[in-house]
């Protein structure tokens, strides 16, 4: 009697199987599954050889070392190695928080290009299904939109669905530094839109930017659309968990803490992104002043006291938000805690009037908008409160705020 481990019939249904697994792949992917089992991802392999690369004889210093002793090791090095560095490693320079952020600049302009033509062949691949290779033009046209001269990319991953972060103004000399945190269905390609362009990360920051000029003239300020994580992809299970999240604060702190200056930096969390934001909180440096939420589903906590952090930390929500439909709770690791605009969350709850939604906060001449612009330029006395009176200003000097250790 054969078992039925050893049957022939199962085995025969494995090799369909498997078979049918190897199909949907190639359909959804391109080939790029199989590849990516065979290769290391392109930023890793930077990494790698980087991990072995030498300077005038002396070993480079582990990429993940702390922002601090990455900056001593490039202050050490003449113009001409940092630059031989970024040629020779563009990923991991680029993505290399403690590295100049002009060098960083400069080594991602050479890895959009290297995964620009990487994206131009597979356009002409034919064992690519059409839709990989209209995936390769929109990933092409996408590159060559981040590699013009104006854009300061401070960091770049082709690998997946790719991730970017750029920045609008100058880090290296901002009195205020705002970071934008976007939310599901963050990517390369939806980086930046054409339409509904304040609903994406480039809109948005360049929204905050303009706003912030507009509040303050006299202060010089830097925005960063930050979408160096892996964001969710829709409404599933990965949006309903703080696994995403839970990595996106281990970046964002680690990115925070390469910054240049001493410059106060506000956090302004949308969405999913607000999940981010509260599990970065503890481990935030003290010159992050303010963590600003907008159509928050959570931010794994009870109460705003429980993210220990010292920053100010301010929330909003459009009359028209749906996402005032989910249940604010935290089961099984399912949902993400406590609504962070209730009265017993303890935030200091804004205006969004005239904001279009859960993607419309940053739309030019909203409350939501006026009142990001207000906190990134430390202007607290300036902002607009949700209900009656003042009492989100409560306690707070009208000051423009100074940057703390």
């Amino acid at each position: 009697m054969t078992s039925f481990d050893t049957s022939p019939h199962l085995n025969a249904w494995r090799a369909l199987l498997a078979l049918a697994v190897v199909f949907v792949m190639l359909a959804t992917t391109g080939w790029t599954a199989l590849r990516n089992q065979r290769e290391a991802p392109p930023l890793q392999a930077s990494l790698n050889a980087w991990g072995k690369g030498r300077m005038a004889g002396h070993r480079l210093p582990d990429p993940q070392s702390a922002p601090a002793r990455l900056a001593r090791f490039f202050a050490s090095l003449t113009e001409g190695q940092r630059v031989a560095l970024a040629r020779r490693y563009p990923l991991a320079v680029g993505n290399m928080n403690g590295a100049p952020v002009a060098l960083r600049y400069r080594a991602n302009r050479i890895a959009l290009e290297q995964a620009r033509e990487v994206e131009r062949k597979r356009v002409h691949d034919s064992r690519l299904t059409p839709a990989g290779q209209a995936q390769a033009v929109r990933r092409t046209e996408r590159l060559e939109a981040l590699m013009r001269p104006d854009r300061h990319i401070l960091a770049f991953d082709p690998s997946g669905s790719g991730r970017v972060a750029e920045v609008f103004g100058d880090l290296r000399t901002a009195d205020r530094v705002s970071v934008v945190v976007p939310g599901v269905d963050t990517d390369l390609l939806t980086f930046q839109r054409t339409h509904r362009g304040y609903a994406a990360p480039v809109g948005m920051a360049r929204s905050l930017y303009a706003a912030e000029r507009e509040a303050a003239p006299a202060t010089r300020t830097a925005v960063i659309a930050w979408a160096d994580y892996t964001a969710p992809s829709g409404l599933g299970m990965d949006a309903a968990t703080a696994m995403r999240a839970e990595d996106g604060a281990a970046r964002l702190n680690a990115m925070l803490r390469g910054l240049p200056g001493k410059a106060p930096v506000s956090l302004f969390c949308h969405s999913y992104g607000s999940v981010v934001c509260g599990l970065a909180a503890p481990a935030l440096p003290r010159r992050v002043t303010d963590i600003a939420v907008a159509g928050s589903p959570g931010m794994r906590v009870e109460k705003a006291s429980q993210l220990d952090t010292s920053a100010q930390v301010w929330a909003m929500r459009d009359a028209d938000d749906w996402i005032q439909g989910v249940p604010y709770l935290e089961v099984g690791g399912l949902g993400h805690g406590a609504d962070p605009v209730a009265s017993g969350f303890g935030a200091r709850v804004l205006s969004a009037r005239e904001a279009k939604g859960h993607s419309g906060y940053f739309e030019p001449g909203t409350d939501s908008l006026r009142n990001f612009a207000e906190i990134g330029v430390g202007a607290y006395r300036a902002v607009s409160c949700a209900h009656e009176g003042d009492v989100c200003r409560a306690g707070l000097s009208g000051a423009v705020a100074t940057g703390r250790a």
